[in-house]
């Protein structure tokens, strides 16, 4: 049983990340993006290419971290001239396209079959020990990246992306560069997914397209939604509780006696129903954002 905790612990810190990464996007600058999911496939795919080339995990990490930034880049390209709502839709079309390319490349990505036999990051340790350290690496990353996202958002920079989020024609009168403003907010919520996605490569040791699928991105949606879009500590406590709820739904599964191919179903249940139920009872999420958080640096 330890060792499940461990590992639904593990899970919850690097869902943590991506709800922060995706906090950042929608909860702060009013970025609408459906295509998180990729952002995440390219710290994987930096992963497995790395091992596949025997270029060792330092590539690995600055490879999923470059094609994060590239996709960042090509997000904020989409949406100059695009609403919030249209430029949700294209990114939800350029991650799926980007889905496609990398389940058709064989050569490079492993294609449908996908890359295994990803070193473990504590390979050598014996268990508990392994296990112990990568939750001890994974909490290091979410306390890091909560830091980093937290002095940003109280910083001038802060409140220039809440004023995009509220009033950005405002913003660009006041003299803010808009297209700046969402790419640097794109990159650095690149990073933070693309970091998750590294060490996720590396904790399963496999890589393959059916973790791209937009229900995932769904999913970090409703964590955030669920925890509290504009707090950081939102984002992360939703992302623990829905990594919780989803692990123990098997239990659940099993105390009413129900068929295995249910638990996909139930899951789904607690994502869409969670989701819906918080949209129009609670819009605010459980740990509302703080209006007026702002520190002048």
């Amino acid at each position: 049983m330890s060792e499940f905790l461990i590992h639904v612990a593990i899970m919850a810190c690097l869902y943590g990340l991506l709800s922060l990464s995706l906090n950042l996007q929608i909860g702060f600058a009013g970025l609408v993006n459906f295509g998180q999911v990729i952002l995440f496939g390219c710290g994987t795919y930096g992963a497995s290419i790395a091992f596949s080339h025997q270029l060792g995990p330092v590539a690995g990490i600055l490879l999923g971290i470059t094609f994060a930034i590239l996709v960042a880049l090509a997000f904020a390209r989409l949406g100059r001239n695009l609403g919030a709502d249209y430029w949700g839709i294209a990114t939800l079309a350029m991650a799926e396209v980007l889905r496609i390319i990398v389940n058709n490349e064989d050569w490079l990505t492993g294609g449908a079959q996908g890359v295994g036999g990803i070193p473990l990051i504590f390979g050598d340790m014996p268990r508990p020990a392994g296990p112990l350290l990568t939750l001890a690496l994974c909490l290091a990353l979410l306390a890091c990246a909560w830091w980093l996202c937290n002095r940003l958002t109280t910083s001038r920079y802060g409140l220039a992306l809440k004023l995009m989020r509220e009033e950005p024609q405002l913003a660009a009168s006041l003299g803010y560069s808009l297209s700046a403003l969402k790419s640097q907010t794109l990159m650095v919520a690149a990073v933070l997914a693309a970091a998750a996605g590294f060490v996720f490569a590396h904790y399963v040791t496999f890589v393959g397209p059916d973790q791209l699928v937009a229900s995932e991105t769904f999913l970090i949606w409703a964590m955030v939604v669920i925890g509290g879009t504009g707090n950081h500590l939102g984002a992360i406590v939703g992302a623990i509780l829905m990594q919780f709820l989803f692990a123990y739904v098997p239990f659940v599964k099993d105390a009413l006696g129900l068929p295995s191919e249910y638990v996909a179903a139930m899951r789904l249940m607690l994502v869409g129903g969670g989701l819906l139920a918080f949209l129009m009872w609670r819009t605010q999420g459980l740990i509302p954002e703080r209006v007026g958080e702002t520190r002048h640096v």
